[in-house]
């Protein structure tokens, strides 16, 4: 089995990014949803098919069908927490051009004046369709898309302009490696449906050997916190705000 160097380029189009890390873990509805995502959480049965090198059409079904697993597994978590959900709008495409306006680069973005998801078919994506590196431009950006329901990215919108530079970039790992660790409560009930390709010690590692990113910080911690959302399978387990600093680097 090939271990991939797994590009994690998707992130968050979005102006805010920080705050101090006391005042970056906001009382908001993460709380709630937090309390009724301890223990195991049901497997969930998902039908996403099988990516054919070369065909633009069986990436953008697989990527549909990991969009209405990941609908379906979070509308449940919310409605347990008695929280109000709704879904993000989500569109797949190959250009620049995109509800959210221009996009540019690899990857997924999440738009949160839209709430929408925008995924990129890239010709790499074409030539070597890895199946979770392409699930998780999926799962990755619906972590987004929970932080934004629950209040968290207009909490950080309000820290913005307080924060120092420094704090920006810390806190803007703070802010990724949480939806990493959101899709790793995700995995934990769908990884096996999904039906990965990888063992998930052989995908944290390609994850720790992935480059570096200024906006998501240092891969092993990102390959971390998505392994406590997957063994956690609670998004309590997801608190990176209050972390050490060693931990979001």
């Amino acid at each position: 089995m090939r271990t991939v160097l797994v590009p994690v380029a998707v992130f968050i189009t979005v102006s805010v990014v920080a705050g101090e890390p006391a005042s970056a873990a906001p009382r908001t509805g993460q709380e709630s949803l937090s309390h009724v995502m301890g223990g195991d959480l049901p497997r969930m049965r998902c039908a996403v098919p099988a990516i054919k090198a070369g065909s633009a059409g069986s990436l953008r079904a697989f990527h549909r069908a990991m969009a209405t697993c990941a609908d379906r597994f979070w509308a449940e978590r919310f409605a347990a927490a008695g929280l109000p959900y709704s879904s993000p709008e989500v569109t797949i495409t190959s250009g620049a051009d995109s509800v959210c306006g221009r996009v540019s680069g690899a990857g997924a973005h999440y738009c949160p004046e839209q709430r929408a998801i925008v995924i990129r078919i890239t010709r790499h994506d074409l030539r070597d369709p890895f199946r979770m590196n392409v699930a998780h431009s999926v799962a990755h950006e619906w972590g987004h898309h929970v932080q934004q329901l629950t209040g968290v990215l207009k909490a950080h919108e309000a820290l913005y302009l307080s924060a120092s530079e420094r704090a920006r970039t810390v806190l803007s790992h703070r802010l990724e490696m949480q939806a990493e660790c959101y899709a790793g409560v995700f995995y934990s009930a769908a990884l096996k449906s999904i039906g990965p390709g990888i063992a998930w010690d052989d995908w944290l590692d390609a994850v720790r050997q992935a480059e570096e990113s200024e906006v998501h910080g240092k891969p092993r911690n990102l390959a971390f916190w998505q392994d406590r959302g997957y063994k956690g399978g609670a998004t309590g387990f997801c608190n990176t705000w209050t972390a050490a600093r060693a931990k979001v680097g």
